[in-house]
């Protein structure tokens, strides 16, 4: 019976079956079937093929990366042979065959720990407890970057460091003990269960006339300094007061990753190989870091000589100094609009406040979750947001993958953020503070959320003190603007897109990404574009033609996969060259050609079959969805009822475009219509159909399947009333 390396829960082993996807193992097995489907293994690059790359797990195994699993994709990776990359096995099959999957931690440190899987000893053991021959460290230990030396070695280096070759052994290595992060000050509280053994070893350097010095120099108040710094002090005794922003164990100290009011720096805690030292102190916490700085492969880091969780005054004095270093690092420098456009421009401090959120987040190595539509406006107005904070992420964090673990972009299902969309997240960040000790992140909702029907879902991410905002281009219910802190909207007789907003949020968020996004906002007009952002696209090289492809595109294939963000395929779609006209029209033309056959073939249908009706002069188109759509294959509804509105439209002074299905009605009209003063009507004529509007002006009535029939019939007078 051990301790998982990771929490210290007794398992048979060293990890349990929570964290047993956290920790990296090296491979000492002959055959295939040795394997552990699901752990993540050191390889070695073996070579290319067209269909992936072959690594080498362990001296004596090798499985295929399939080009399916590699993101990025295959014809963009770096690797060459012999290079060390880690992989999950997914399965071994009867024949040997090992398939193996893509892990976005490209490097040891990213792994809370390391483990040796040696099935032909039928054992698993950290590294630093092998030995070779001579009794020397054994090569895997050397080879960690972050494993602690043994307390020879370092009493060794210290002496020559040092020069003070004189002293006694024991004083040698009671200051090592010190300065490896092992012991607290000689004023701060014993961690329990060891202020014995601490205070024995220091009263036994005195004694033997050589603990002098370390103690002095423990005793000694140590300056304080700003993370920033650090590389001036390499070899210097500091202070850093900090939070803390991460923890991870490995398989020789923790580290913990720190930030104050000037950078992000990590600091290396010794108790014992692979075990948890202080751990009282948690993400979040605010310390104070005693230790010595040093250099390693590279890296700055702290040594610890002692990590005190701040209490009180304390934590709160570092807490208002990091918050406000924060708000002014964070507020973006002003910046012009995409364009002159004053409805914008009415929107311009909502802007730079959610642009102040987004960036504060990424400095506060928060991760960024976008929750978007799963349309075209929804997409692109996402993708916008993506394309700013990307760069600033890589820019904050050193790891390669940084991008992957600090941004998120998911479509909705929905209109609305809803309890659904809100549970799912929740209990993915919980998962991830759990197993990764990552931080709650920032959840930004664009073209959804800012209706009554989202608020069920904002109270939940409250609940757990997740920070949350809203981009949408309709006018926010006064509930929703009362309950989220940032909501950048519009007024509803402004001609705006959600991309519009989304985009000078980008360019607030990271000026630099300014050229890249200068399309985005006609991109996402499905009718007449405004002449600024008509422009701003043509000199960008977006003809109006190509802009509609690129808006086809995307409405295509944000209708398969639902549920994913197809991230390449939308940074192709979006961001690559303007595609020039004749038959190789690029990835976008290909698309949109699609989309129109589709489109097409399901108006044509719809409008053979939908019944022209007056009431209260106005004309009304009604389309059977049911009967005369496919509602699994594209268009969907939603989309079908738009197009079919654009194109019926013309012969009356009011017409009214509605699309019913089995419980809900969707409707479409040029002209103000309040969508809750209709379902309230319906809802007080039909009784017990369960009448609701979900999504505000834009978005579509639920009521019981039953009532079909005389909601349809009331809605139709309802609407005659308003229009």
């Amino acid at each position: 019976m051990g301790r998982c390396i990771i929490c210290g829960t007794a398992v048979d082993g060293r990890i349990c079956d929570t964290h047993e996807e956290d920790v990296v193992f090296e491979f000492r097995g002959t055959r295939p079937e040795q394997l552990t489907p699901g752990r993540f293994y050191e390889g070695s690059v073996d070579g290319y093929a067209d269909f992936g790359v072959f690594v080498d797990v362990g001296d004596s195994v090798t499985g295929l990366l399939h080009q399916s699993e590699i993101e990025p994709r295959l014809e963009s990776l770096d690797w060459e042979p012999g290079d060390t990359v880690y992989v999950q096995v997914l399965r071994v099959r009867d024949n040997g065959d090992v398939d193996l999957g893509w892990s976005i931690r490209e490097r040891e440190r990213d792994f809370r720990g390391k483990l040796i899987d040696d099935p032909d000893t039928d054992t698993e053991h950290l590294p630093e407890t092998e030995e070779t021959t001579d009794g020397s460290a054994s090569e895997s230990t050397e080879r960690s970057d972050e494993t602690d030396r043994s307390p020879e070695t370092d009493q060794t280096d210290e002496t020559d460091r040092t020069g003070e070759t004189d002293r006694s052994p024991e004083a040698d290595q009671t200051e090592d003990t010190d300065r490896s992060g092992g012991a607290a000050d000689a004023d701060s509280a014993a961690e329990p269960g060891q202020g014995d053994s601490r205070a024995s070893a220091d009263d036994s350097a005195v004694a033997n006339g050589g603990g002098g010095a370390a103690v002095a120099q423990r005793e000694a108040p140590a300056e304080r300094v700003t993370v920033d710094s650090l590389a001036d002090r390499v070899g210097d005794r500091v202070a850093v007061e900090c939070e803390v922003v991460s923890v991870r164990q490995t398989g020789g100290p923790t580290i913990f990753e720190v930030r104050d009011e000037s950078a992000v720096a990590d600091v290396a805690a010794f108790e014992a190989a692979g075990v948890r030292a202080y751990p009282e102190v948690e993400t979040g916490d605010h310390v104070r870091v005693v230790g010595e700085v040093e250099r390693r492969r590279e890296d700055l880091q702290v040594e610890s000589e002692s990590v005190d969780r701040l209490e009180g005054e304390d934590a709160e004095a570092v807490r208002e100094r990091l918050d406000a270093a924060l708000d002014d690092q964070a507020r973006p420098d002003p910046v012009d609009l995409l364009a002159d456009d004053d409805a914008v421009e009415g929107a311009r401090d909502v802007i730079v406040d959610a642009a102040t959120a987004i960036r504060r987040a990424v400095l506060e190595a928060r991760p960024v979750i976008v929750r978007h539509t799963a349309t075209a406006d929804g997409y692109v107005a996402g993708a916008a947001i993506e394309r700013a904070v990307l760069p600033l992420i890589r820019d904050e964090h050193a790891k390669s993958d940084a991008e992957y673990h600090y941004f998120d972009r998911r479509p909705l299902e929905g209109t609305v953020y809803d309890m659904d969309d809100a549970t799912a997240d929740v209990s993915s960040m919980l998962e991830d503070r759990e197993r990764h000790d990552e931080p709650l992140p920032l959840v930004v909702v664009v073209d959804a959320g800012s209706t009554v029907e989202s608020l069920e879902g904002y109270e939940l991410l409250s609940i757990y003190g997740v920070e949350h905002l809203v981009i949408d281009a309709a006018d926010a219910d006064d509930d929703v603007a009362e309950t989220v802190s940032t909501v950048v909207d519009a007024d509803s007789s402004a001609d705006l897109t959600t991309a519009v907003l989304a985009s000078n949020v980008a360019v607030h968020v990271n000026d630099g990404v300014r050229e890249d996004l200068a399309h985005l906002p006609a991109v996402s007009y499905w009718e007449d574009p405004p002449a600024a952002y008509r422009d701003l696209a043509a000199d960008a090289g977006y003809d109006e033609a190509t802009a509609q492809e690129l808006r086809e595109a995307v409405a295509l294939s944000a209708y398969y996969q639902t549920y994913e963000d197809k991230r390449q395929l939308v940074v192709d779609l979006l961001f690559g060259e303007a595609t020039p006209e004749g038959d190789a029209r690029g990835l976008a033309s290909h698309v949109s050609e699609q989309f129109r056959e589709k489109v097409d073939d399901a108006v044509s249908t719809a409008e053979a079959n939908a019944e022209v009706r007056e009431a209260g002069g106005v004309r009304f188109t009604v389309l059977d969805a049911d009967a005369f759509a496919d509602g699994y294959e594209f268009p969907p509804t939603a989309l079908l009822v738009d197009e079919l509105h654009r194109r019926t439209r013309g012969g009356a002074d009011h017409e009214v475009t509605l699309a019913v299905t089995t419980d809900e009605l969707h409707v479409r009209t040029d002209e103000d219509l309040d969508l809750r003063a209709v379902a309230d009507h319906v809802d007080s004529v039909v009784e017990n159909a369960g009448v609701r509007a979900v999504g505000g002006d834009g978005g579509h009535l639920e009521f019981v399947a039953g009532e079909r029939d005389a909601v349809l019939r009331e809605a139709v007078a309802a609407v005659a009333d308003l229009v």
